[in-house]
Parts: C-alpha cells; structure tokens; sequence
C-alpha cells in the first residue's frame, strides 16, 4: 500500500471520467516558495551566524554536510511547517529545499534525520551562549541605521513536556511538567533572545542578570541608543529597578495591585464609578491618576500610573511603574505600556505558527539549542513579511498566512544545462505580491 506508483483509491469520477491519481510526478514540490525564504538567509545569514558558534569535531575531508547547510535546512524545514526533524527523511530529496540550501537538484539529497539530530545535540553551554551573543549581533545588524530608542519587551512562556528532560519542572498553575523560557521581542517584533529555564516564576537576579548580559552585548554595537524594558509585573522587582537606574536603562513595569496601591485610588475609584452610573450610555469610564509611592522592598519610591476603569463588570483598576520623565499618564499607558501586548502575539508566531515549544530532547543544551534554530526560522519569516510594501495586507499576516500563501506553492523543477526553471501554477493567486516581495527582499539590511 505504500507503492508510491499505485493510484488513489477512493475518487469519484467527473462528467463520467474517471480521476487516476499517483505519487509518480517526479521532480515536483509543494515548498517552492522557499525560494524567497532563501533569498531572506542570504541577506539575514541567520544559518552562517548560528554554525560560526559551533566547534565542529568533524575531519574535514569526510564531511558530506556542512553545519550552516543542516541549520538552513532545519529552519527551513520549521518555516514550511516541518516542526519535526523526522521530515527530513523525506524532505532531503525535495528539489525545491536543496536549491535553498545551495544544491542542485541532481546533487546528493540533504542531511537525514540521524545526521540532523546528532547536530542537535552537538553544541554545549560555551557555544549555546556564544550563540545567545551572535543572536543579539543578528539583531542589531538586521537595522539599517543606528536607532535613537529601541523598545524591549520581555517576558517568559511556558512550554509542556512529556518526558524526562533535564531541567524540567512541575508547575502547578498549568498542571504539568515543562519549562519556563524567557523570551525577548522589539517593538517591531523583531526576535532578540531566548533563554531556556525551569518552569518557574523568574527572580528578581535571574531577570538582572539576563538583562546585563542582553544590555551589555546591545551597547557594544550601539553604546549612545537608548533602551527601554517593558515587562508585566513579574520583572518589576527591586534588583531589577535598581540595576536600570544604575545603567541609564528607561523602564515601563506592570506592578501587583497592594492595598496600598488601593488607597491611593480609593477617591478615583468611587468618583470614576458614579460618573459610569450616571452615564447614559453605559460605556466604560476610564480615568489615570499619577503618584510617587514604593513597595517596602524598593530602595527607593517610584512614579507609578493608575488606570482606573469601570464599566458593566465593575471596577478594574491597574498600576504600572517607570522612570520615563514627562509624559501624560494616559499616553504613557496607553501609547507605550499597552503596545507590550504585541509581544504576546511575537511569542504565538514563535510558538504556535513555528512550534518553538518542541523541546522534546532529553538534554537542557538540546532544547537550547532547538529554541535558537526556531528563532532563526521565526527570522526567516519575519524578513519575508518585512519585505510587503507597507500597505500591503499581507504586512500584518500571521507567519501561518504566509505560510499557506506565500510559501505553500507548487512547482515543477526542470533543470537544464544553464539553468533551473520552476514552472509555478499559472492561477496562483498571489504572484504578484511573490513577484513584489522577491524585489524587495534586497533591500533588507544585513
């Protein structure tokens, strides 16, 4: 049954002619948009950056696949969808996934599932943090000029895991055993780092001494740019605010509602709810009030912003806390704060469109390094969208909308002597903007 040259079984004919249907097209591929994903590595060398952190043990006279090559391929692989090193086995001989690895079509099939899993688990802790450096250094490369501001969103995701995998730990409020990664985005949703960890609210030195290393490696290519961190409540503790005062870092935190808090916007509260009761419209009224005040663990009292909203289900009332001078109280929320949402849908492109949660191998270095290759794919995908016209819907597109639209094409592949012709669908409806793209694509920075 698994003959690949018997027909399908099971189709019903059309205006009386039967459908005969086999896997006997030969040179064919359902990826050819990887062409533009290509185009993408060479400008980003996302692959290159991540192999030049690897001591390969290899002799050289008997390597048939290079470390850059097997990375281009699996993250070219998790870009198509092909989450699971396990695909290689059958991907190794598609046409397309050779060209974008710098092959032939003819030339010797890719690197197999056992060869590619061996390069999983060949990095340790030494190359795993050159590796964390090399992808801040991609990062601050993937900008054309040197910004005045960047604006770092930070904050962790949990990951489910099924096995005995070291580092893993039991967390209650999801029931399950995981890890717990912290993850930073820009504002323009481009990946900075990824740090694989328990399954466990981080600490105030955990958190300092992630962003120290972050901040330190950002200030060797940009050492008058300035920084914002923004973050939920869970990174505002004391040794964090005390180390971005130290370092010049502005910060925008989330913190926990206390009852003192409470008091200092009980007279708001009870105000902003008789205005909504007297209200015609019923809409939610919302209100801010501005304060110095500080937890007993802070070294020192903070500006903190109230946003008080009631509507039909009550009164809600948040508190955030920067050191970002001047500014309206409600731009500072709305405008600046709020934006940090945005990183929650960067971690679901990562996670889900990507599968960045597949850190199934039992070794901590292993996953480590798996959350990196993700990363390089989640780059791949987010050059190809950077490169839509501005005005473009696809510029807003989820990575899986890409995926289906831009990268989900199916081609023959003839090559000839001088070159390699895809014969792509004649109603493809997104030529044009693949068309479009793939002309803008150099323009990305490198």
């Amino acid at each position: 049954m698994n003959d690949p040259t018997l027909p399908l079984e099971g189709l019903s004919p059309v205006n009386g002619k039967a459908i005969v249907a086999r896997f006997d097209g030969g040179s064919l591929s359902s990826d050819s948009g990887l062409i533009a994903l290509a185009e993408v590595e060479k400008r980003l060398r996302v692959a290159a950056t991540l192999a030049a952190c690897i001591d390969d043990p290899r002799r050289p006279d008997m390597i048939s696949h290079r470390l850059d090559e097997m990375i281009g391929f699996r993250m070219c692989m998790i870009a198509a969808g092909y989450e699971d090193a396990n695909d290689a086995s059958r991907l190794r001989t598609d046409p397309v996934f050779k060209m974008a690895g710098g092959r032939l079509p003819c030339d010797e099939d890719l690197a197999s599932q056992s060869t590619i899993c061996r390069l999983e688990n060949l990095p340790d802790r030494r190359m795993l943090l050159t590796m964390g450096h090399a992808m801040i250094d991609l990062y601050c490369r993937s900008f054309r000029a040197v910004p005045s501001q960047i604006v770092l969103d930070i904050d962790d995701t949990f990951d489910a895991v099924h096995g005995e995998q070291q580092l893993r730990l039991f967390n209650a409020h999801h029931d399950e055993y995981g890890f717990q990664p912290i993850v930073v985005f820009d504002d323009e949703g481009r990946f900075v780092a990824a740090v694989l960890r328990p399954a466990k609210r981080p600490r105030g030195r955990e958190i300092r001494a992630h962003l120290r290393r972050l901040v330190r490696s950002i200030r060797r290519h940009w050492p008058h740019t300035r920084i914002l961190i923004r973050g939920d409540s869970h990174y505002c503790a004391p040794e964090v605010l005390d180390w971005c005062r130290a370092n010049g870092i502005a910060f925008i935190f989330g913190v926990a509602t206390t009852s003192t808090l409470r008091k200092r916007v009980a007279t708001v509260e009870a105000s902003t709810t008789l205005r909504f009761e007297r209200a015609k419209t019923k809409t939610k009224v919302r209100r801010f009030k501005e304060f110095h005040d500080g937890a007993a663990s802070w070294s020192r009292t903070e500006r903190i912003i109230a946003r008080v909203e009631v509507g039909p289900q009550g009164c809600d009332t948040r508190f955030i806390v920067t050191n970002l001078p001047g500014g309206r109280a409600r731009t500072l929320y709305a405008r600046v704060y709020c934006r940090r949402g945005m990183a929650e849908n960067h971690i679901k492109s990562w996670k889900t469109h990507l599968a960045a949660d597949r850190t199934s191998c039992s070794k901590a270095t292993a996953n480590q390094f798996r959350l990196f290759l993700h990363a390089g794919a989640y780059w791949l995908m987010w050059g190809l969208r950077a490169a839509m016209p501005k005005r473009a819907a696809l510029r807003l597109a989820q990575f899986d909308t890409l995926r289906v639209r831009l990268i989900k094409i199916a081609a023959r592949v003839v090559e000839m002597k001088t070159r390699i012709c895809l014969h792509l669908p004649t109603s493809c409806p997104d030529h044009a903007i693949l068309r479009i793209v793939l002309s803008r694509i150099p323009r990305l920075a490198t």
